[in-house]
C-alpha cells in the first residue's frame, strides 16, 4: 500500500506532463479547427501509452544524473516536478516536464550531498537550445517542400483541407508515439531502481517490469492529455501565432522528428556503429520543440504578426521551471525527513 502512495507522485506527475505537453503535438491541429479537441486528445493518450511502454531510450541518462534509489526520495523529486509543472498548466505556460525533473533531481542531489555531474548537466541544458533551434530550421525547411508540393499538384482547396487533416492524424500519432517514448523517462525514470511492478507474461502478451511500469506512467499521460490539455494546446496552437491548416501540419511534422531524434535508441546506436554523429537520446522538451516550429513557420512567412508578449511568458516559464523544481524538492524532501521522519538513506 504505500508503495503505491509514493507512486502516486509519478502518476501525477505523468497526467501534469498530459495535461501540458499533448498541446505540443495537435496543439496547433486542435488551435487552426482541423481536428476537433477530443478527437485530438484520444488519438493522443493511445499512442502516448504505446510510445511510453516500448520506448524509454533516455532513461538511462536521467539515472547517470542522480541515482534516486529510496522509494521516498523518487517520490518527493516527481511530486515536486509534477507540482511544478501542474503550476504552469494552470498558468497556461507550455513548460517542460523534462526541465522540472532534471531540476528535482538536481534537488535530490542537494539535499543527499550527491555530487551531481555538471559535464551531464551541461549536455542536457545544451538540448535546450539546439531542441527549439531544430525544431526551428525543420519547421522553416518543410513549410517551403510543403507548399511547393502542394502548388505544383494543383489540389482543390477542398481536397487540400482534406489531405492536410489526414496528414496531421498520422504525423500526430507518430509525434505522439515518441512523445511517450521520450517524455516516460521524465515520470517514471526515478523508479525504476525501485520498480514495485512484477513482469507480466500472458501468452501473446509479455512485459518486463520496466516495461509494465512504464506502461502505467503513459496510462497517467494519457488521462492528463483527455482530461485538461485544452487550455495549453490552445496557448500553442493560436496564441503565439494564429496558424493556417498546412502550417499546423508542419509544426506537427518538425515536432514529431526533433521528438524522434532524441528518443530513437536504434537511430543513435546505427549512427554510433557507422561512426557518424547522434544527438544524445535525453528527456527534451516538447514545449520548447512546438514554440521552435511555430517561430519557424512564421519566419517563412516573413515573420508578421508574432506574439511577442505570448512568447516572453512562455521564455519565463522555461527559465522558471527547473528552479521551481529544485526549490519544492529540497522543501519536499526536508518535510519528509524532518517531519514525517521518512528514511531517505538506501
Amino acid at each position: 500500500m504505500i508503495t503505491l502512495v509514493f507512486l502516486s507522485s509519478a502518476l501525477f506527475l505523468g497526467w501534469s506532463m498530459g495535461a501540458n505537453d499533448a498541446a505540443n503535438i495537435f496543439g496547433t491541429a486542435v488551435g487552426s479547427r482541423m481536428l476537433k479537441f477530443i478527437t485530438a486528445a484520444t488519438l493522443a493518450g493511445v499512442f502516448i501509452v504505446i510510445g511510453s511502454t516500448v520506448g524509454g531510450g533516455a532513461t538511462e541518462t536521467l539515472s547517470k544524473l542522480g541515482s534516486v534509489n529510496v522509494l521516498a526520495g523518487a517520490f518527493g523529486v516527481t511530486l515536486a516536478s509534477a507540482i511544478t509543472v501542474a503550476i504552469m498548466t494552470k498558468l497556461g505556460l507550455p513548460v517542460s516536464s523534462s526541465q522540472a525533473i532534471i531540476g528535482g533531481i538536481i534537488g535530490w542531489n542537494i539535499y543527499v550531498g550527491q555530487p551531481t555531474e555538471m559535464r551531464l548537466v551541461t549536455k542536457i541544458a545544451s538540448t535546450w537550445l539546439i531542441n527549439p533551434l531544430l525544431a526551428m530550421i525543420f519547421a522553416f525547411v518543410l513549410f517551403f517542400i510543403v507548399r511547393t508540393l502542394f502548388n505544383r499538384s494543383r489540389i482543390h482547396l477542398l481536397r487540400r483541407d482534406s489531405v492536410t487533416r489526414v496528414g496531421l492524424i498520422v504525423i500526430g500519432a507518430f509525434g505522439a508515439y515518441n512523445l511517450g517514448a521520450n517524455g516516460i523517462s521524465s515520470v517514471m525514470g526515478v523508479f525504476v531502481h525501485s520498480n514495485p511492478f512484477p513482469a507480466i507474461n500472458y501468452g501473446v502478451i509479455s512485459l518486463s517490469a520496466q516495461q509494465v511500469l512504464f506502461f502505467v506512467g503513459g496510462f497517467a499521460i494519457a488521462m492528463g492529455v483527455i482530461t485538461y490539455s485544452r487550455k495549453v494546446m490552445m496557448t500553442v496552437g493560436s496564441d503565439i501565432y494564429r496558424l493556417s491548416p498546412v502550417g499546423a501540419l508542419i509544426v506537427v511534422m518538425s515536432v514529431s522528428m526533433v521528438l524522434f531524434l532524441f528518443s530513437s535508441r536504434s537511430l543513435h546506436d546505427f549512427l554510433i556503429s557507422h561512426n557518424l554523429p547522434a544527438l544524445p537520446l535525453v528527456p527534451i522538451s516538447s514545449s520548447q520543440a512546438s514554440v521552435g516550429s511555430v517561430i519557424g513557420v512564421a519566419l517563412a512567412k516573413k515573420g508578421r504578426n508574432i506574439n511577442l508578449r505570448a512568447l516572453g511568458r512562455i521564455s519565463i516559464g522555461w527559465l522558471s521551471t527547473p528552479l521551481t523544481a529544485v526549490v519544492i524538492t529540497v522543501a519536499i524532501l526536508f518535510l519528509l525527513d524532518h517531519i514525517l521522519g521518512v528514511n531517505l538513506i538506501a
